[in-house]
């Protein structure tokens, strides 16, 4: 229970009780003393806060009174590959995302087919592990409708988002499971505070698993895989972070 309660905190009061605001999540690897308390009980807390909590329980949703003034834009601020330079100058018209692996029905779609499905608006709160926190709203289809038009197979176990983004010369990718890629606030944005998303923060598309801590936020997202296993993927723990940084596979919060 103590990583539950202590997760969420040491994440919101980093930046005035420890002085943790840095320029990238991968500077914390330095601090024990903050891996050892956020980056513990990995699978223990992921299996205690399902057990305490219902499948369709929500994050907290605020206000638009509420939301931050400054929502700051930290990773990958601009892929700056050929690829994606090109896509973003024709602003995305010819941008598709891949959905595949463990489906029955492949899809490749269009950001204006994103657009035209049922769409959820959510103003939630971000929270990195630099040790700050924004309040922004978000809308876009949710990733469980998207998996249920390519009929995703009952031996998914997970979904993998392939993004734009590079480090060290590599696709940058991150994975939730299956109970959380069904969650209704689960959606891939397209839109920011009422605005769509801009190259900073993910454009044309980014993940939003409001339970989940901003490592899980993947941006700039071009492909969905479905797998039975994280074996399949990186070195096997689900993402860049926790592949080479040893961040949890499981970010819940």
């Amino acid at each position: 229970m103590s990583s539950i309660i202590t997760r969420r905190a040491l994440v919101t009061g980093a930046a005035s009780g420890a002085g943790l605001l840095l320029s990238g999540c991968d500077k914390l690897a330095q601090n024990e003393t903050f891996r050892k308390i956020l980056f513990s009980e990995d699978e223990a807390h992921r299996v205690l806060q399902r057990a305490i909590s219902s499948r369709h329980s929500l994050a907290k949703e605020f206000t638009a009174a509420e939301m931050s003034p400054v929502f700051r834009a930290n990773g990958t601020l601009n892929p700056g590959t050929p690829a994606y330079s090109a896509m973003a100058a024709e602003k995305f018209a010819n941008w598709k995302l891949q959905v595949d692996g463990l489906v029955n029905r492949p899809l490749a779609l269009s950001l204006a087919q994103l657009q035209q499905m049922p769409a959820r608006t959510q103003i939630t709160r971000h929270d990195c592990v630099e040790g700050w926190s924004a309040i922004g709203k978000w809308h876009g289809p949710m990733l469980g409708n998207i998996l249920k038009a390519a009929d995703v197979k009952t031996s998914a176990r997970y979904i993998i988002f392939h993004c734009a983004d590079l480090f060290h010369g590599n696709a940058y990718y991150t994975s939730i499971d299956m109970f959380d890629a069904f969650h209704p606030q689960t959606i891939l944005a397209y839109t920011m505070n009422d605005a769509p998303i801009t190259v900073p923060h993910g454009a044309p598309i980014r993940l939003r698993a409001e339970r989940h801590l901003g490592y899980k936020q993947a941006k700039y997202v071009m492909r969905l895989q479905a797998v039975a296993s994280l074996d399949e993927v990186g070195l096997g723990k689900g993402g860049y972070w926790e592949d080479h940084v040893d961040y949890d596979t499981y970010a819940g919060i």
